[in-house]
């Protein structure tokens, strides 16, 4: 408040009777103090830390953490949101129940880990490499993971619902349960993935999804038109609502 300004309402203040000076002080004073209040931005009590060493339940929020050598570490339940860990080696390293939604993972590996329910919703892991990771229960609705690798990855009960998964590669993996609602599974490989359970296809986008000696007899929502244009072989299992193709796309693809 301007200093003159003060000095014309202490004037006339001191020109009011006592009574009515007091409670006029007693307003005044509230309103500086309330002025103050408003001005004074305070730090966030769990602001991330972007120099803390990598312990369960660090808060890497937004940080960057691009190119280094950090494999090995314990990482479970830590805020990883945001974060980018482009070409980052984070193999062998412990990310059970860790947030990593909206994490940028392209190029990453994280090979060999335990992130069984992490959060991976709308994280960005093109050609990411989770070859041999527990995923169980992880979350990657709305992802971009295309060209990752999952290679013999533990994924019962994940959720891709809405992910791009084009190219990505399950060979071996275990999928008992997997969510694949309205995924985009485009050139993505099958063959060889593991499962007893049923797994739900519904709406995801097969073109030239590689299908062949898979038992998909017991999958839920897969409609003649994504089998249409998938690749398949004589040894393909489907559901009996769902018709063999006459010729496969894939059937000459070398």
């Amino acid at each position: 408040m301007h200093h003159s300004t003060i000095t014309k309402q202490r004037r006339f203040t001191r020109s009011l009777p006592s009574a009515t000076r007091a409670a006029t002080r007693a307003v005044m004073t509230a309103t500086i103090f309330a002025v103050g209040l408003m001005a004074w931005t305070p730090r966030p009590a769990n602001a991330a830390d972007c120099n803390a060493d990598p312990n369960p339940g660090v808060d890497w929020s937004g940080c960057r953490k691009r190119n280094l050598i950090i494999g090995g570490v314990d990482l479970s339940g830590a805020d990883l949101s945001g974060t980018d860990f482009t070409s980052t080696d984070l193999r062998k390293s412990g990310l059970d129940g860790a947030d990593l939604s909206k994490a940028n993972l392209l190029r990453s590996m994280l090979d060999a880990s335990k992130a069984a329910g992490a959060n991976f919703e709308k994280a960005i892991g093109f050609r990411t490499s989770f070859a041999g990771t527990d995923l169980t229960s992880a979350r990657f609705g709305k992802s971009e993971m295309q060209r990752a690798d999952f290679t013999d990855a533990a994924l019962a009960n994940v959720d891709f619902e809405k992910s791009e998964l084009g190219r990505a590669v399950f060979t071996n993996a275990d999928i008992n349960g997997t969510n694949f609602t309205h995924a985009n599974v485009a050139r993505a490989d099958f063959r060889l993935a593991r499962f007893d359970t049923p797994i739900d296809f519904t709406g995801a986008y097969f073109y030239l999804t590689r299908i062949e000696g898979v038992d998909l007899s017991q999958a839920i929502g897969l409609a003649q038109w994504q089998i249409d244009m998938s690749c398949g072989d004589t040894t393909t299992m489907l559901p009996p609502e769902v018709q063999i193709p006459t010729t496969w796309p894939c059937e000459d693809d070398n």
